[in-house]
């Protein structure tokens, strides 16, 4: 079934996979591991594999769910998408065959929109040319510091119609990032009891490398204790930018158009 969410740059999410395993410092205070221990407390079929204690948890094993494949089809007004809230779709235990039919249901319901973020993005580019790529399936990666930012690059390899990149939790300053073939970054701070904290300087400097390099930027989050804590807000303004891609008779386009603002 589908799942509304309060993620800002989303309508709702969609996880044809649960689970994962911490990799970089972004995993660090995961907000889906902490989600999936209440989850498997409460008897939900699709938690009670447990993870790695060393990079995952209770209720964090990676988990195939062939049996949502067929929800989106049931979906008949058009929804924008976050694949795997929960999951990553290029976690190594994935299997090449399972993200394909992931990818012919996006392409067999091209009403919606379908957002898939990761951070295995040298898999990513490794198994971009085993897969079609439809015009509604945008592909980002998430970088939280500057030693990620090669993730960026793996990501400009992919034929995606759309490119993001999640700053998101922003654990440091992404000076001088190559923004070439991206078009939408994504800043938020991290939230939660023990969240680090995100200088304003690092957001207002990727906010300039957006309007420099004509790339959407949305502002997510300042963080804190909880998601709303610090409100949306950066110098007074919101920003929620988004590209969106609309599939016409004549051929595809892009433009700008802002998501609207939750909460």
């Amino acid at each position: 079934m589908s799942n509304r969410t309060g993620i800002e740059w989303t309508e709702t999410t969609w996880n044809p996979t649960t689970g994962c395993d911490r990799v970089s410092p972004g995993c660090d205070n995961c907000y889906a591991l902490t989600l999936a221990k209440r989850l498997q407390a409460m008897g939900q079929p699709k938690y009670q594999n447990n993870g790695d204690p060393r990079t995952s948890g209770p209720g964090f094993g990676l988990t195939l769910h062939p049996d949502t494949l067929e929800a989106p089809y049931r979906w008949k007004a058009p929804k924008l998408i976050f694949v795997n809230s929960m999951s990553d779709l290029f976690h190594p235990k994935v299997p090449l065959d399972f993200i394909r039919q992931v990818f012919q249901v996006m392409t067999d319901t091209p009403r919606h929109t379908y957002q898939i973020l990761t951070k295995r993005s040298q898999r990513l580019a490794t198994l971009a040319p085993e897969l079609d790529w439809p015009d509604n399936v945008w592909m980002g990666v998430s970088v939280e510091n500057h030693r990620y930012a090669f993730r960026v690059d793996h990501l400009r390899t992919v034929p995606a119609a759309i490119r993001f990149i999640s700053a998101e939790p922003l654990l440091g300053p992404l000076p001088d990032l190559d923004l070439s073939g991206i078009h939408w970054v994504i800043v938020g701070g991290e939230s939660g009891p023990r969240s680090r904290p995100m200088k304003e300087s690092w957001a207002l400097d990727l906010r300039d490398q957006c309007a420099a390099a004509n790339v959407a930027f949305f502002f997510k989050q300042w963080g804190g204790p909880t998601p709303k804590s610090g409100g949306r807000q950066l110098e007074g303004a919101f920003h929620d930018e988004s590209p969106i891609t609309s599939i016409h008779a004549q051929g595809s386009y892009t433009q700008m158009v802002s998501i609207r603002h939750k909460g």
